[in-house]
């Protein structure tokens, strides 16, 4: 939402409001603004502890032999976010709704009003450490080869012609696959021979996205999973946290 008050000129809300107005059927609601990431932590949305995060999951009824579908109504990088951070605790039963809300109203299925309550069930962390970079592993990456760095903010962020955060451009080094091009006018994933010619990488590669909060970038890392890339990260805390710091490198151009 667009706001004066913050430096960046919006903030983000929470998307319960809009659920309650129409959901998919049984659908709950799984709120990264108040929830599933924490309230007061350094960045926006700071990730629970793993254990947090299961507990946080369980409560909406998802166990350990669970199926999992998310679908968001913005460009799939919430339900990526929550997708990756069921991988990141070791449960791999999750899929997303390809084109999130709007594939399935324009299709003619209708909304729900029911409000859904199920009961909790148990989820147990498995945590693959691996699948979040940290700070100390994105600053050792720039200048090596072995490591591919991801910006999947749109262009003229990678470039620095504009910014919502502190300072302009991007992580040395860093190639740019905006999030957004991922999709097709519909909202829809592009094909998979299309997305692979997007990422013209060595699949064995240590490959970290990014962007400004860890929510596109899940996009793309999910993107990565899917086109058999095996060794893939999100930095989650993302330019937010890197361009707080004046002594974290930042390239223009």
């Amino acid at each position: 939402m667009p706001d004066e008050d913050d430096a960046r000129g919006l903030r983000n809300v929470s998307g319960r409001p809009d659920y309650e107005l129409g959901h998919l059927p049984n659908a709950g609601f799984a709120d990264l603004k108040d929830g599933l990431c924490k309230s007061n932590g350094p960045v926006e949305f700071d990730l629970l502890s793993p254990e947090q995060f299961c507990a946080a999951m369980g409560e909406l009824s998802v166990g350990d032999d669970s199926h999992v579908v998310l679908y968001d109504a913005n460009y799939t990088g919430w339900a990526a976010r929550v997708w990756w951070m069921l991988r990141w605790v070791g449960f791999d039963n999750a899929a997303i709704l390809d084109g999130g809300l709007t594939a399935w109203t324009s299709t003619g299925n209708a909304l729900s009003l029911e409000p859904v309550n199920r009961p909790a069930q148990q989820l147990t962390p498995k945590p693959r450490p691996e699948l979040i970079a940290q700070h100390d592993e994105v600053l050792a990456s720039i200048g090596n080869e072995a490591v591919i760095l991801i910006d999947t903010l749109p262009e003229e962020f990678y470039r620095g012609e504009m910014s919502i955060y502190p300072r302009l451009g991007h992580i040395p080094g860093a190639f740019n696959i905006n999030g957004l091009s991922l999709l097709d006018k519909r909202g829809h994933l592009h094909k998979q021979d299309e997305l692979a010619s997007m990422h013209a990488f060595d699949h064995n590669a240590r490959i970290i996205t990014y962007c400004g909060g860890g929510i596109v970038a899940s996009t793309d890392a999910f993107v990565l999973t899917r086109l058999g890339f095996n060794n893939v990260a999100v930095y989650m805390a993302s330019l937010e946290e890197w361009t707080a710091d004046p002594n974290n490198p930042m390239e223009t151009g």
